[in-house]
């Protein structure tokens, strides 16, 4: 690490006290092998020993590695903290600008403690936090809330705006941080503990530049490796198909989750492939800040008006792999009955990928069921993961 890189830089935020300080931990940079190493750390130090998930004490830490912003495919961002899921480590990724972000703004890590007593967003760049009122995001989207910080904040840079839906706000415990609308922190329940915290978003700024030692050799080494992704055909089948690209392969060989778990293989896959979602569906192909692979997929939908004919509503969509088979093969499920839940999932805030394939574990031919203990309540279709105003979400069994 080189004396005056900003990588050392960690910043740390009060929620319950409204303050934050900058502290120099060379010593965790250069110990620790990237931002997982080192939020591992952080967390390590910062989260008491039977620390409640949703309590005040629960810390969120967002950590970034020495080739972030300085070389391709180092796009992302590690988040640390516990698991409301699990009750254990939690870990998730994250691309789009997020990582590049933190790393321009001149941090290596951020470590958020504490609770706000209100609805909040933070809005960080030009060494300064600003704690602003959220109370009139609370309730929304993520997808509109998005765009209403967007039109307000007007730092200067790069900016990433990562924030939570209605599941993060109603605590679901496997609720994502959605990260420029089509990337997410999933799995294990990020968008609780910032709804826990009352934190409906983060919004980085960053527009500092980086050091390098040496400029010949370092742009030398950045284009052999710009070259080795562009021309790799593993990356290659990422930039032409999206992840999606798997559903084909894994069920020729048997791998492909389906009917929860009984079969390896689904007769409508070719109906869901990578191929077929390129061919009828894609609308437009995005990357992450850094990024030459551009593997992120984005179907354009065309949703009929139920009182008007001939009117239509363009929904814009991403598709992959995990949520093609959480929503789909995993249920017994093909597309055209599953097109367009993907998108109100994402706006809710919902990690298709952790809770939909759960809905297999019905029983199957019982009908839909409002997943809360043993308790049963007929629905729509439509309704299948909604959150009910209890708090509770809709689910339903396999087919």
């Amino acid at each position: 690490m080189l004396n005056n890189d900003p990588l050392a830089n960690v910043l740390y935020i009060d929620l319950s006290k409204r303050i934050f300080k900058v502290e120099k931990r060379r010593d965790l940079f250069e110990k620790y092998m990237g931002g997982t190493g080192v939020a591992t750390a952080l967390l390590h130090e910062e989260c008491p020993e039977n620390c409640d998930p949703l309590g005040p004490d629960n810390p969120i830490i967002f950590a970034v590695g020495p080739l972030t912003a300085l070389f391709p495919l180092a796009s992302k961002t590690v988040a640390m903290f516990k698991s409301p899921l699990t009750g254990n480590l939690g870990e998730s990724h994250c691309g789009g600008r997020s990582a590049v972000a933190i790393r321009m703004a001149g941090y290596g890590a951020i470590v958020i403690k504490g609770a706000s007593s209100m609805p909040v967003y933070l809005s960080i760049g030009g060494n300064q936090v600003y704690f602003r009122d959220a109370s009139s995001l609370w309730g929304m989207g993520n997808f509109s809330s998005g765009r209403v910080i967007r039109e307000n904040e007007t730092g200067a840079g790069l900016r990433t705006i990562m924030r939570i839906g209605k599941a993060g706000e109603k605590l679901v415990s496997y609720a994502c941080v959605t990260s420029e609308t089509f990337r997410h922190f999933g799995r294990l329940g990020l968008g609780a503990v910032f709804g826990s915290k009352k934190l409906k978003a983060i919004v980085v700024s960053g527009k500092s530049s980086l050091p390098v030692s040496d400029k010949k050799i370092y742009r030398k080494i950045y284009d052999e490796v710009y070259k080795a992704a562009v021309n790799s055909p593993v990356m290659k089948k990422y930039h032409d198909l999206g992840t999606a690209e798997n559903i084909t392969p894994l069920n020729d060989f048997g791998g492909l989750p389906t009917r929860n778990l009984k079969e390896a293989r689904f007769e409508g896959a070719s109906g869901i492939s990578g191929e077929t979602f390129a061919r009828q569906y894609l609308g437009r192909r995005l990357a992450c800040s850094h990024c030459p692979v551009g593997c992120i997929h984005i179907a354009a939908l065309r949703e009929p008006y139920e009182d008007e004919a001939y009117f239509y509503k363009t929904s814009m969509i991403s598709y992959d792999y995990e949520p093609i088979y959480a929503l789909g093969t995993m249920l017994g499920r093909r597309f055209s009955e599953t097109d367009g839940q993907g998108g109100r999932i994402m706006g809710d805030g919902r990690d298709e990928s952790r809770g939909y394939p759960g809905l297999g574990h019905g029983s199957p031919g019982k009908g839909p069921y409002l997943g809360k203990g043993n308790r049963r309540s007929r629905t729509r279709m439509g309704k299948c993961g909604r959150i009910h105003k209890s708090g509770r979400v809709y689910c339903e069994p396999a087919e």
